[in-house]
């Protein structure tokens, strides 16, 4: 009887959890869509209107996933880690660039997935660390800088999330102020410089980009980093 009754507090635990996690998902890509513009944020509304963000955030406080659920425990950090940047701007803007922010990757903590964590250790522990292999991160965790690729109107969904990957990493790679050519002379971005091991894993990183691309470069092309724009990804 005991067993019938800790499996049976089992099945309710964990499908009170699922339905929280699907709740998140969901609400989630409401305030996206709200609040998202054309690949930016318009901070000053949420700003002005604070309770969407801050119950989704609440709810993400509470959600714990597993690793071994691979989708559903990187869509929920990909959404954590882009909902905390807007949370940590909102609460200073206006500014000119997350970098006015002291201590905005490294030292400022949100409660988020049962623990209170910055946002580098959810890029670097939570997502990068647990999966050395997945570089298209880089494309779709937004810093709030302009540098960044852009974010998008939606949330990431488990059930959608490779397909969103893949969309976010060929127009970032396909994009001509992301991808600089100018015949044999390539500049890119120093997201490339900065984690380089990310994208050399199994080649060059003119072979990752390539991977990507419709209009491949040139397998001579000289690489070079144009510097990064960290000016906020403000609504204009």
């Amino acid at each position: 009887m005991k067993i019938v009754t800790f499996l049976f507090t089992l099945l309710v635990i964990n499908t009170m959890s699922a339905q929280s996690t699907d709740a998140f998902f969901t609400d989630a890509d409401v305030f996206f869509k709200e609040y998202i513009k054309n690949g930016r944020v318009d901070y000053a509304a949420v700003q002005s209107n604070p309770e969407s963000l801050d119950k989704l955030l609440a709810v993400a406080q509470t959600i714990k996933v597993s690793k071994t659920d691979t989708k559903t425990y990187q869509a929920f950090w990909i959404n954590a880690y882009n909902l905390s940047v807007i949370k940590g701007v909102v609460a200073k803007y206006p500014v000119k660039q997350p970098l006015s922010i002291k201590g905005f990757f490294d030292k400022q903590k949100h409660a988020v997935g049962g623990s209170s964590i910055t946002l580098n250790d959810i890029e670097n522990k939570k997502l990068r660390a647990v999966f050395p292999d997945e570089a298209r991160f880089h494309f779709v965790l937004v810093c709030a800088g302009l540098g960044c690729p852009p974010i998008i109107n939606e949330a990431y969904i488990p059930s959608k999330l490779e397909a969103q990957l893949q969309r976010q990493t060929k127009l970032a790679l396909n994009n001509p102020s992301f991808i600089r050519v100018k015949g044999k002379k390539v500049q890119i971005s120093q997201i490339f410089e900065w984690y380089n091991g990310d994208f050399t894993r199994s080649g060059s990183v003119l072979d990752f980009i390539n991977k990507y691309r419709g209009t491949k470069l040139d397998i001579d092309s000289k690489l070079s980093y144009y510097p990064y724009d960290w000016t906020l990804n403000d609504v204009k």
